[in-house]
């Protein structure tokens, strides 16, 4: 045997695998929430227009249609204005992450008395008020895909 050889000195201990996490970067999460609410929220106006809702919604007087834009606006923009405020926050405490997973999702909720006490059409309210509480299942989804991380 030469003198350069190694010698087996035991049984081999097996590589550590790498540690997993399941859950999603912030912006991914954010961004699925995001495109998620957008989806059913549309799936939900279309299922209305072809069940022959008005989808006007009278302010003041003023008739306001609910259109494929204003469905996308109303979707993305508080979902990521609440739910990025609340990942900047979890940013400092992570216990955020939970306590907007509670808000958000009781906002949504009560925002459903809006389309309830409109004076629109059954449809119409029915589909609003779906599109409300989408919006909070999409907040606490997303903000779950994070908690998880």
């Amino acid at each position: 045997m030469s003198s350069s050889a190694v010698h087996n000195s035991g049984p081999s201990v097996p590589a550590a695998s790498p540690v997993r996490r399941s859950g999603l970067a912030w912006w991914k999460a954010l961004v699925t929430g995001a495109v998620g609410a957008v989806v059913v929220n549309l799936i939900v106006l279309a299922v209305a227009k072809l069940a022959g809702a008005s989808l006007i919604v009278v302010d003041g007087g003023e008739a306001h249609p609910i259109t494929v834009g204003g469905v996308i606006g109303a979707s993305v923009v508080p979902l990521v204005v609440g739910t990025g405020a609340a990942l900047l926050m979890a940013l400092w405490k992570p216990v955020f992450l939970r306590i907007a997973q509670y808000v958000g999702g009781g906002l949504a909720l009560l925002s459903v008395a809006g389309p309830l006490s409109s004076g629109a059409d059954g449809g119409t309210v029915a589909a609003l008020s779906l599109m409300h509480i989408t919006l909070g299942v999409a907040v606490v989804t997303t903000l779950e895909l994070r908690r998880r991380h």
